[in-house]
């Protein structure tokens, strides 16, 4: 993921949210920790599923089992200056997407992510909603 020069630009990203960092983000080398910066990924994740879901239909969110997670750091974040984290919607199948996301701090990307999520129905892996493909098909990574 860090080989493609489209990963690093802010700009690529389709969708992107400002967090704080918190004092007890850092490690003992006053640097953002690995387990602060997966942390920022998740909530990432999770802000970007609640922006798919349609104005009054809280309770048709769609549901997710996270299959695979990878990051790679890149670089020192530092608190307290805040981060940009970013999502792009990977490759789509059948029951499950890949999402594409990155951190930057002052304009530098310090770390990506890419998770595999699939989407659970009430008895386990099942297709995506034909609604869910149209809203995720509408945030590619540019390039």
């Amino acid at each position: 993921m860090k080989a493609d020069p489209r990963r690093h630009d802010l700009a690529a990203y389709p969708w992107s949210v400002v967090m704080e960092t918190r004092f007890a983000d850092m490690d003992v080398n006053r640097h953002l920790n690995n387990v602060a910066i997966t942390r920022f990924f998740e909530e990432a994740r999770i802000r970007f599923n609640w922006h798919l879901i349609s104005p009054g239909k809280a309770d048709a969110r769609p549901r997710y089992l996270v299959a695979h997670v990878a990051v790679d750091y890149l670089g020192e974040g530092a608190y307290p200056a805040p981060v940009t984290m970013t999502y792009a919607v990977g490759g789509i199948g059948r029951s499950s997407f890949r999402c594409l996301m990155g951190m930057f701090q002052n304009g530098a990307c310090i770390a990506l992510c890419d998770s595999v999520l699939v989407h659970r129905g009430p008895d386990g892996p099942a297709p995506l909603p034909e609604e869910l493909r149209i809203r995720l098909e509408a945030f590619p990574l540019a390039g």
